[in-house]
């Protein structure tokens, strides 16, 4: 008897992971403001009542997505911020890490893609403000690479937030290329790169008298 609150939690959490992997799996051809609560509690054989224990609305539904959509996305730019300022080396990574990490989560990156601008406020916030702790995170490693010596604080976060945008503009245009279509990933691969080398060459100039 003295497991049974154990067990009970287990079980309470492993029906609300598998209401958010109904949800996710859902999400696919809609968008949350479409997304029926009888037609998610139906796909995982719960009723409507069950899910009230675990989330107040859809809308909470959508705020735990976003947080595991992009939750391990900060492995990711912490291993990219470890390898130093701007190189073709660096360059090359990021652009492979963020293809990798798509292929990965295509389901999650679809779901920011399509709710990043979609019509429930609450996750839209809740994506704006994970993206926002990305710049957070860039701009503190931009800042403590020497190449950032001299650089006000403003200018660092608006850098830092060339960085997140070119990264999630990338990871969406991965998303939507062809699985059969290796060209069409070349040529992203090539536009996502000479993105970041322009960024990079702006960078190096930046504090320039003339600039």
């Amino acid at each position: 008897m003295s497991h049974t609150p154990g067990v009970r939690q287990a079980r309470k959490q492993q029906t609300r992971q598998s209401l958010l992997d109904a949800g996710l799996r859902l999400l696919e051809h809609q968008n949350l403001s479409s997304l029926g609560l009888r037609e998610l509690t139906r796909e995982i054989g719960v009723s409507p009542a069950a899910f009230y224990r675990h989330f107040p609305d859809m809308a909470d539904l959508g705020v735990a997505l976003v947080a595991e959509s992009l939750g391990s996305l900060h492995t990711v730019i912490r291993a990219v911020l470890a390898e130093g300022a701007d190189s073709a080396e660096l360059i090359d990574r990021t652009v492979a890490l963020t293809a990798a990490y798509v292929a990965e989560h295509r389901a999650h990156v679809r779901f920011i893609a399509r709710e990043r601008h979609g019509g429930v406020a609450r996750v839209r916030e809740a994506i704006a403000a994970e993206l926002s702790g990305f710049a957070d995170e860039v701009t503190a490693g931009l800042a403590a690479q020497p190449v950032s010596a001299g650089w006000p604080a403003d200018d660092l976060r608006v850098l830092a937030e060339l960085y997140v945008d070119h990264m999630v503009m990338t990871a969406a245009a991965f998303l939507e290329a062809p699985a059969d279509d290796p060209a069409a990933r070349d040529r992203i691969v090539h536009s996502a790169r000479m993105r970041m080398r322009v960024i990079s060459i702006g960078r190096a100039h930046w504090l320039d008298p003339e600039s």
